[in-house]
């Protein structure tokens, strides 16, 4: 089956695919550093001898324009690679821990990082490179092996990163499974270790009730409505020019856009117009003819946002709003004072539509946030202290970005997920190779006898003065209740058990592996 771009795998294809994939994690191959070293680098090769393919197939998806491509997507993604290729011997490294005082004695404890497995990443159109790749960087550096199924919605770019990934990176490792619907039920039917999805919210349920048949653990990035509160003291030019911006990129089609904004009466106004400043600054005086200004993907969701221009609208129109359906064009547009119960505050917009709420002050903006499902990204327009940390303290979201707009997507060392309904599990940087590892507890006992001294107490038969000792070496005091003689009883306990070794010296030479 296919569309007029794409071909889709058959069921024989998908079946071999995953039973590949199992194989060839189950030979071992992916677990060398060396190997998985080498894959990273092909996979950054990849993007950077290709820069123009993709932008090209991505302009043809979604409309994005090079510089949009190349700066939202590729750069990102290289980065994501070259975080993994700097720090993966660490990240892979055994953990010490320190053992406890009755396992001290002959005891290592640590923790192995391993692969959980064969994995499965089904990627969206909007960023059909960044979404797909960037959590496969996790999955290669863990040394997993991927099932990579990206979006039909954007066929050009599925078809390019197929005919990619066979050519630079192992072929029996990573594979990319084109189709839609049935495609996708099918390979959800198979036993996977992991799933990591980037989607809509009804999808994620499907993925997650699929994915406990067999137990496998999920990551799903999904979305929600992100919103914007503004100080009425903040730098009003500032905020709307980076709320603009990021609510133009991919015309609004980003999981993390600003869905909409919260603000007094009194900043309205001076928004509205710097707002009017700011669009005319990045795409001129008519954004149809900027290069730089996307287009929506598809009719379905083209439909879907004239309806909630249209129907149950209360709200004003104070910029854009105009539309074109035969290029899928809807203007960057601004409504003020949209009721809350209106169509545009019931679904996540997805698109360069922002509606503005009037609240009186910040405290009625946060209890408008808590009243509704944990947003993906919550932002704030500030420089009060107080305010900043009262939003902290006060909300509950995925992540939080102040004073800006979308660039937290950028930095790999900050985790990047959801909470509650905007999803579960992050990636990005150590996280991402994190979500594809299993942390394995290990714990190494010696079979010296020595290291049965602080051991003796566990066999029966028990008697009180056994189990008094048991406890004095087992049972922590509590911070609050310790004095000086309970806080290092521990160590005095311990030092008089050493004094009892040092007077029995030919107890310890009975073996000379002990592990003190």
């Amino acid at each position: 089956m296919e569309n007029s771009i794409l071909e889709f795998n058959s069921p024989a294809e998908i079946k071999q695919a995953a039973v590949t994939v199992r194989q060839t994690f189950n030979s071992g191959c992916t677990l060398p550093l060396p190997f998985r070293l080498h894959q990273l680098e092909q996979l950054w090769k990849l993007l950077d001898e290709n820069e123009d393919l993709i932008c090209e197939a991505v302009y043809k998806d979604v409309r994005k324009s090079k510089a949009e491509v190349t700066l939202g997507e590729i750069l990102h993604t290289k980065e994501e690679v070259n975080k993994a290729l700097v720090n993966l011997e660490t990240w892979a490294k055994d953990e010490k821990t320190k053992p406890v005082l009755v396992n001290r004695l002959g005891t290592k404890c640590f923790m192995r990082k391993q692969p959980k497995g064969a994995v499965m990443i089904i990627s969206p159109w909007n960023y059909p490179v960044y979404l797909l790749l960037a959590p496969f960087v996790g999955a290669i550096a863990a040394g997993c092996t991927v099932i990579m199924k990206p979006s039909e919605s954007a066929p050009n770019s599925a078809k390019l990163l197929t005919k990619l990934v066979r050519q630079y990176l192992d072929t029996s490792c990573y594979i990319v499974i084109n189709g839609a619907v049935p495609e996708t039920t099918q390979l959800l039917e198979y036993k996977w270790d992991h799933i990591f999805f980037t989607g809509s919210i009804h999808v994620g349920k499907i993925i997650m009730k699929a994915a406990s048949k067999h137990l496998t653990p999920v990551t799903l990035e999904l979305g929600g409505k992100s919103p914007v509160i503004i100080d009425e003291n903040a730098d009003i030019n500032i905020a709307a020019k980076r709320i603009i911006y990021g609510k133009l990129l991919a015309a609004g089609q980003t999981c993390i856009a600003p869905d909409y904004v919260l603000i007094t009466s009194k900043a309205e106004a001076k928004f509205v117009e710097a707002t009017k400043e700011a669009l005319i600054s990045l795409l001129g005086e008519n954004p149809k003819e900027s290069s730089e200004f996307a287009r929506i993907v598809n009719e379905d969701h083209f439909k879907r946002l004239i309806r909630l221009l249209e129907e149950d609208m209360t709200g004003e129109i104070v910029i854009g709003g105009q539309v074109s359906e035969d290029d899928l064009y809807i203007a960057p547009t601004v409504i003020k004072n949209v009721g809350r119960n209106d169509g545009l505050m019931m679904e996540e917009i997805f698109g360069p539509i922002l509606p503005m709420i009037r609240v009186s002050d910040t405290d009625e903006a946060i209890e408008y946030i808590n009243a509704h499902d944990e947003p993906l990204t919550l932002y704030l327009f500030s420089d009060n202290k107080k305010l900043i940390n009262k939003v902290l303290n006060s909300t509950r979201s995925g992540g939080v970005l102040v004073n800006n707009i979308m660039t937290q997507i950028i930095e790999t060392d900050l985790p990047f997920g959801g909470l509650g309904p905007s999803g579960m599990g992050s990636y990005h940087g150590r996280e991402s190779f994190n979500t594809f590892t299993h942390t394995r507890s290990v714990m190494v006992k010696s079979l010296c006898p020595v290291s049965e001294i602080f051991s003796r107490g566990r066999y029966p038969p028990f008697s009180d003065s056994k189990i008094a000792v048991m406890r004095a070496i087992v049972e922590s005091v509590p911070p609050f209740k310790q004095g000086f003689i309970r806080k290092y009883f521990k160590w005095i306990v311990a030092a008089a058990l050493f004094g009892i070794i040092v007077r029995r010296p030919s107890y310890v030479l009975q073996c000379s592996k002990c592990v003190l």
